[in-house]
């Protein structure tokens, strides 16, 4: 067993170009035959730097600048690797504030890192619930919130846009308000990344992290980001480490002595996967021919003939006769929502999901209520929001 994994190896690393190519046949990353671990340097894009090359793209649709960006993980990952080095807790400062519905995921992080410095959760976690009977938070809330609260939160995590609701906070407000309560104000980009405009130096956020096989389309477990503010750039806070944490030029010194990296760079831990990385670089190709004013001025107009046409179908007075009730859950404000509308039901809607998917429609089902629809602005049109909303109203009759 061990020669056939052996010769497996050694196949896949010196003549791997066809199986390779089969899997990858456009990848902007050289795959080469008998190249071996030189792929580490050759170009056009060596795999050691390939999260690299990627940075000044990424970092143009986060709104920052390139030393304040880095390629690395997976979303989780990052959360854990940004809260590690940022949340310091001490007996006046130790609580987490979050959204109540925010993602499993978040919960489960924040909930761990609570944990991992002797703290209860009951008493560490903050989760801020909308106001009875209503599905969103209000503004005024959050800002009343912590200006209650906040001098006993260490950080305020929460989600750019909420991935239930759909919901896009004031990121900017929500961050200059936690600073005046003396707060670290953290950002989960994962829903808002490649969907809304974001500018996360001007606002000057502490730190973030995003996944991109959303709005980024680099598909299912894709390459994430993170964002750390220059204003840490040079700064040694304990944080997980380790050789990608090490700057370039003395990296292959194995030395074992750290020489660590500036700016996001030094939030790195192992090297970049090549095969990840392909996903960016071609994201980034078809980016290239537009921007995110451009996205976001289409993405309003899609949402908004979309909402229109669910109000005109599904009003009260249009399906007076049907025990069916579609409610739009997402804020009407435009500037509160990005590509996402949160479509409320009031019957199973595994159902719905089955039928809507049976014809073709591609969508995400949350329980207990929601079906999330998003056109987005990279790639549907105004005829598929029609589309969609004919099926749906078809479903609904079946129902």
């Amino acid at each position: 067993m061990g020669n056939t994994f052996a010769q497996f190896f050694c196949t896949f690393c010196y003549n791997g170009k066809q199986c390779i190519r089969t899997i990858l046949p456009n990848a902007p990353i050289a795959f080469d035959e008998k190249m071996g671990v030189f792929g580490h340097t050759n170009k056009p894009v060596p795999w050691a730097v390939g999260d690299e090359e990627c940075v000044n793209g990424i970092a143009e649709i986060v709104g920052a600048h390139p030393s304040e960006v880095a390629l690395a993980n997976g979303l989780t990952v990052n959360i854990h690797v940004l809260l590690t080095a940022f949340y310091k807790p001490t007996e006046k400062r130790h609580k987490i504030l979050l959204e109540s519905k925010a993602f499993p995921s978040d919960h489960y992080a924040i909930e761990s890192q609570i944990r991992l410095h002797g703290r209860k959760v009951e008493d560490s976690m903050l989760c801020l619930e909308p106001r009875e009977g209503e599905d969103t938070l209000r503004m005024e809330d959050i800002e009343a919130y912590i200006e209650k609260h906040g001098d006993e939160i260490a950080v305020i995590f929460f989600s750019g846009i909420q991935y239930y609701t759909g919901q896009l906070f004031d990121m900017s407000r929500i961050t200059a308000i936690g600073h005046k309560k003396g707060c670290l104000v953290g950002w989960d980009l994962a829903h808002a990344f490649a969907n809304v405009p974001l500018a996360l130096t001007a606002w000057d956020v502490d730190f973030a992290c995003w996944c991109t096989y959303k709005y980024g389309s680099s598909g299912a477990g894709g390459l994430a980001g993170l964002y750390v503010n220059k204003r840490f750039a040079n700064d040694k806070r304990e944080r997980l480490l380790g050789w990608w944490s090490h700057k370039l030029d003395t990296r292959f010194a194995m030395t074992n002595e750290l020489d660590l990296d500036t700016g996001a760079n030094g939030y790195r831990i192992s090297n970049p996967p090549a095969f990840l990385v392909t996903g960016i670089l071609g994201f980034l190709k078809v980016y290239k021919k537009t921007s995110m004013s451009e996205l976001r001025n289409k993405s309003l107009c899609l949402t908004g003939y979309l909402e229109f046409l669910i109000e005109h179908y599904f009003s009260d007075d249009k399906t007076s006769d049907s025990a069916v009730r579609v409610q739009i859950m997402t804020p009407k404000d435009p500037a509160q929502r990005g590509c996402q509308l949160s479509l409320k039901f009031n019957i199973d809607i595994g159902k719905v999901y089955q039928k809507l998917v049976a014809r073709g429609c591609a969508v995400d089902k949350r329980y207990p209520h929601v079906i999330r629809v998003a056109p987005v602005h990279f790639y549907n049109s105004f005829l598929d929001v029609w589309r969609f909303v004919n099926v749906l109203r078809e479903c609904v009759k079946e129902l």
